[in-house]
């Protein structure tokens, strides 16, 4: 019997404390982080295979040749923005860490408030410069959405031409890549429809795959904007919260400053008494 009381009881506690842990972690901080992780994924990932694709539709069927030497061609521009996007994936994932450390503190805060916790000004200032921080990313996000939209539109003009192929013949419609400078003004690139070459690229997995690829990249991106609004949502709460919680703990240190001077006066008096009657 004893035996049974002593299992139920090592239960009880163990749930306790998983009840416990559950409760503290910071659930909004947490559903953020995984948004902000699947859009940058989606993002780089899909961005990355989308900036190949798009080499291998430019040299395979508008046959633009890599300059010599290290000008400023379009294959050095795609070799850049790979890079910026290694720096993206590993910058924000290192971010989301952070805004999740910092959501695990400040849920600590709010929830010891009346506790042994005590929080002080550079924590507040922690949480305000997240909220800054934050904000610019948001800002800096919606300018990545808006950049990858412009893929996304021209590739949805050659892969809807492409799609109506039939009704167009007949018709002279061409794709000259100088119209969005991806070739300089004096080489001639242009690929018609009823040429051989169109018909190849219209043809061809490359063309199908890259223009989703970056419809994907484009969702990922927006989905960055989603989390960068949500974590503004959470840090502000949170600061908020913050900000209430040293007015409370002042009030509280004030409170029992208070009372400890008027038992420290009733406590002289009392002796004053004694002393007078003695």
């Amino acid at each position: 019997m004893e035996e049974d009381m002593d299992e139920g009881q090592t239960q009880k506690g163990c749930m306790e404390c998983c009840l416990k842990c559950l409760g503290g972690i910071p659930y909004p901080s947490l559903i953020a982080t995984i948004l902000l992780y699947a859009g940058v994924a989606l993002f780089c990932g899909c961005g990355h295979e989308a900036l190949s694709g798009t080499v291998t539709i430019l040299q395979n069927y508008f046959e633009v040749i890599r300059g010599p030497g290290d000008g400023l061609d379009v294959f050095t521009i795609i070799d850049i923005i790979k890079y910026v996007i290694y720096g993206i994936a590993s910058a924000f994932f290192v971010y989301g860490i952070l805004l999740m450390v910092e959501g695990f503190f400040t849920s600590g805060a709010i929830k010891d408030l009346y506790g042994d916790f005590k929080i002080t000004n550079c924590g507040r200032c922690v949480s305000a410069w997240f909220i800054m921080l934050t904000y610019i990313f948001m800002l800096a996000w919606l300018g990545v959405t808006a950049f990858t939209s412009l893929p996304v539109f021209m590739y949805f003009n050659i892969w809807t031409i492409c799609q109506n192929m039939t009704i167009l013949e007949g018709a002279s419609l061409c794709l000259d890549p100088r119209q969005f400078g991806v070739v300089p003004i004096g080489e001639e690139k242009t690929v018609c429809a009823g040429s051989e070459k169109f018909y190849k690229m219209c043809e061809s997995n490359e063309l199908d795959m890259t223009f989703h690829l970056f419809v994907c990249a484009l969702a990922g991106a927006g989905a960055a904007v989603i989390a960068m609004i949500h974590y503004l949502m959470v840090l502000s709460a949170n600061w908020a919260y913050v900000k209430d919680a040293c007015k409370m703990q002042k009030y509280e240190d004030c409170k029992s400053k208070e009372e400890q001077e008027l038992h420290d006066i009733h406590s002289t008096r009392s002796k004053e008494r004694l002393n007078a009657y003695t």
